[in-house]
């Protein structure tokens, strides 16, 4: 049996936020831990749980998620954050990356390719 993946979710969307918990938690090999609506609740949740692996809007109120990028990755260092938003990915896949997150899905992909890139990031 291969160990568990411990996912959180940061989205200020509560229905998106359902519907990935549930795609995600199709895989057995996946569990979400926690979620956020917002980014300053998300950090410090994730540095109480420290997860595996943080998916994270970029268009959220209040702080938005390149900002909160770096304290999310100091919050929680072994964690891998897949930047999930809906801005195109040519856009904004460079500074997203450049400021830690391991890779960056567009909103719209598939949840098995949600659920591929959680287990690529977190191996």
């Amino acid at each position: 049996m291969s160990p568990t993946i411990a996912v959180f979710l940061c989205d200020d969307v509560p229905e998106l936020r359902a519907l990935l918990r549930y795609g995600l938690e199709e895989d057995e090999q996946l569990r979400v831990v926690g979620e956020a609506g917002n980014a300053r609740d998300a950090i410090d949740a994730i540095g109480s749980l420290q997860p595996d692996v943080v998916l994270l809007d970029l268009s959220m109120p209040g702080m938005d998620g390149l900002e909160a990028l770096p304290l999310v990755r100091s919050a929680a260092p072994a964690a891998s954050v897949i930047v999930f938003s809906g801005f195109a990915a040519d856009r904004m896949r460079e500074p997203a990356l450049a400021l830690g997150a391991s890779r960056y899905l567009e909103k719209g992909e598939p949840l098995a390719a949600v659920r591929a890139a959680v287990h690529e990031v977190a191996a």
